[in-house]
């Protein structure tokens, strides 16, 4: 469903206006039924707009500058509430009272929730990352929850320098981990099934791209990103002793898989699940995408530009195209 109704934003809101969205993977989990979502709802996380209103209270980013009319932004997946005891604990992204743009029940009242509009009204508890000069929409845009996502990722993974990572699955979040990991000074390595995905790791700093059959081994890090069970397997039996196992890809129900309690006893194995983001990986992906975006071919990640009316043709197109996203452009 596609929105093009605007409304005067209200205390600790901002209204912006979407200038490009791009269809993600989950979007096409939630309609191809993979994902449990509210029926019906607006959809679109990932996005980048223009301030159009502010409300009353003083919003701002999260360097702490103002938001204001004509500011170019991104803004977080989600808004918390900020007192409950999980935001207590450093855990926003998991608030109790958590809403999530481009997951919300569609309300009449309060329709502008997602990225596939003209128009989303930023709630209170937002995290908003002002957008450089210089830094184009359809590399800016994906940085609302591919390239957060890495970044949170690599924070739970540690110190990258001087260590084998293994990126399992280069689809949007793969290949951006491939070059934030590179860029942190970590030797890269990249498995996938696809030979397309493969050759295009190499250009995002993967140093060695291998099919799935090609286990490595000794890897410090395994970045699980393809969400499929025998990743997840391919990284736990990858593992060098003391190695850390970063599970970001099962977003969606998959098969179980086997764990020796052994073999990570043993091994000092770490694994750590990380799912949304909080505020700094947001400025850390749009910082990362400013200084860097011009090294690796971002943009050529995402195809089309599709108007608002038509959607269904740019799901489709995101699922069988050869670029990991579609834009939608609600001004066209």
């Amino acid at each position: 469903m596609a929105v093009t109704t605007s409304r005067t934003p209200g205390p600790g809101e901002v209204l912006v206006r979407v200038d490009l969205a791009t269809v993600c993977g989950s979007d096409l989990h939630t309609v191809g039924g993979r994902r449990p979502s509210p029926v019906p709802a607006l959809l679109g996380h990932e996005q980048v707009g223009t301030v159009v209103g502010v409300g009353g209270g003083d919003p701002r980013c999260v360097d702490g500058r103002p938001v204001v009319p004509g500011m170019r932004v991104v803004w977080s997946v989600t808004a918390a509430c900020g007192s409950c005891d999980r935001c207590r604990r450093g855990l926003p992204q998991k608030c109790r009272e958590l809403r999530k743009y481009g997951h919300e029940p569609w309300d009449e009242n309060a329709p502008l929730t997602g990225g596939f509009a003209t128009h989303c009204v930023l709630l209170p508890g937002t995290s908003v990352v002002a957008v450089p000069d210089g830094l184009p929409d359809v590399v800016a845009g994906p940085a609302s929850c591919a390239t957060a996502t890495v970044a949170a990722a690599l924070d739970a993974a540690g110190p990258l320098e001087g260590r084998r990572v293994l990126v399992s699955g280069v689809g949007m979040l793969g290949l951006t981990a491939a070059a934030m990991a590179r860029e942190a000074g970590a030797h890269v390595v990249a498995i996938d099934p696809e030979p397309a995905r493969r050759e295009q790791s190499l250009r995002f700093g993967a140093v060695e791209a291998r099919d799935v059959g090609a286990e490595p081994e000794e890897i410090d890090v395994a970045l699980e990103l393809s969400g499929r069970s025998e990743g997840v397997a391919t990284c736990l039996r990858a593992l060098a002793v003391g190695g850390t196992l970063v599970l970001v890809g099962s977003v969606s129900p998959g098969e179980p898989v086997a764990l020796d309690p052994e073999s990570v006893v043993r091994g000092l194995h770490t694994v750590v699940g990380v799912h949304n983001y909080r505020a700094e990986h947001l400025q850390e992906a749009v910082d990362f995408l400013a200084a860097r975006h011009d090294a690796y071919p971002f943009a050529e990640l995402v195809g089309g530009s599709y108007p608002l009316d038509a959607l269904d043709e740019a799901v489709a197109a995101a699922r069988g195209s050869v670029e990991p996203r579609q834009a939608i452009v609600p001004s066209r």
